[in-house]
């Protein structure tokens, strides 16, 4: 039995200040390309029956600077849409949903094309 390795895309400006990211396709950072190339010495010699990546441009570049080329892009890997939480802090969602917990509330709707989706939408996508 082979192992699963999973990777997540290296800092970008939003990540590095705790916005919530989802459709907001940013670059990595300087940090964050360093931050892919630290995994290539820790990935080199390993042989991947399948490389996957999200089909946002941080995921890929964060595959090719590991050393993870040939990649396919997979839909169902986008990260989780926060929908109208796009861009927001949890410190700021938490002035006005002191409580929220994105596992168990999930998110409002965003604009057009981005409802945000619940915590069963996103098990679902992981499932398949």
């Amino acid at each position: 039995m082979g192992d699963l390795l999973l990777v997540r895309h290296g800092e970008t400006e939003w990540s590095a200040s705790g916005r919530h990211t989802s459709w907001t396709d940013l670059p990595l950072t300087q940090g964050g390309e360093e931050q892919a190339k630290s995994l290539a010495p820790l990935l080199a010699g390993r042989t991947f029956a399948l490389t996957l990546t999200s089909p946002l441009h941080r995921a890929i570049r964060t595959a090719e600077l590991a050393g993870l080329s040939g990649a396919a892009t997979e839909p169902d890997l986008h990260e989780w849409d926060y929908g109208g939480y796009e861009g927001i802090t949890t410190v700021d969602i938490h002035r006005t949903r002191p409580d929220w917990r994105l596992w168990t509330d999930g998110v409002p709707p965003g604009p057009p094309g981005h409802p945000g989706e619940s915590p069963d939408e996103v098990a679902a996508r992981a499932d398949r």
